[in-house]
């Protein structure tokens, strides 16, 4: 990304250049382009070096506005991770990636336990920094390749490639010690209920990324109904 960026920052200065040349040319005289530029090349490079660096600059902080404006449209503001829309892009992307290899696909749908109580008790901003306490949890459970978004309210939920039934119930279950590890007080305490799907996306397209969602949100009804704070895989 960076080194794509890096090249039209270079492609912009270079026809900023040209441009510099063409338009700048008029005022020197009548002459021929080449008689021109000779006649008065230390301008000319002047010229064209301020209008390169400003192209430059402007490109630079062009580029970075985007990259803020792309990460703001993807990122969840209150706990940091994907929110989603990108979920529901890398959900799709991962999917076709798993269709094509073969390879087992893994998601975890994660409700919260006790938020309403929570927000009853101490009002919104406790239920908020629960919140953020489980996206920190959840972001330091994850692996390399694994995606952790927030689904919507007190739903979360990881994206786990190329993981089995048995490896997504491990990921599971160390979300649920971790988020025991960093309760602070007995008050704090902070637990969920964890539904687990695993597929083999199916060349053909007779499964679907949403028929994923739908398998894990059904363990986790089963995992609530069974008492809560558990994990269930489907």
């Amino acid at each position: 990304m960076k080194r794509r960026r890096a090249l039209n920052y270079a492609l912009m200065a270079a026809v900023a250049a040209v441009m510099g040349l063409l338009l700048l040319r008029a005022p020197f005289g009548s002459g021929s382009l080449t008689a021109d530029f000779f006649s008065n090349r230390y301008m000319f490079t002047y010229l064209f070096v301020a209008i390169a660096v400003t192209f430059l600059g402007l490109g630079y902080v062009l580029g970075r506005q985007a990259d803020t404006l792309r990460r703001l449209s993807s990122t969840d503001p209150l706990t940091g991770l994907c929110n989603r829309r990108a979920l529901d892009h890398r959900l799709r992307h991962e999917w076709d990636r798993a269709a094509r290899y073969r390879s087992p696909l893994a998601l975890l749908l994660i409700d919260v336990d006790g938020l309403k109580q929570v927000n009853e008790a101490l009002g919104h901003s406790g239920g908020d920094d629960l919140l953020r306490r489980m996206g920190a949890a959840i972001r330091e459970s994850l692996r390399g390749s694994d995606v952790g978004a927030r689904w919507g309210g007190d739903e979360f939920v990881i994206l786990a490639p190329e993981t089995s039934r048995e490896a997504a119930e491990r990921l599971a279950n160390r979300l649920l010690v971790r988020l025991k590890g960093s309760t602070r007080a007995p008050q704090d305490a902070i637990s969920a209920s964890i539904g687990v799907a695993v597929v083999f996306p199916d060349p053909h397209h007779l499964n679907s990324p949403e028929s994923l969602i739908e398998t894990a949100d059904t363990a986790l009804y089963a995992a609530k109904a069974g008492g809560r704070d558990q994990v269930k895989v489907a």
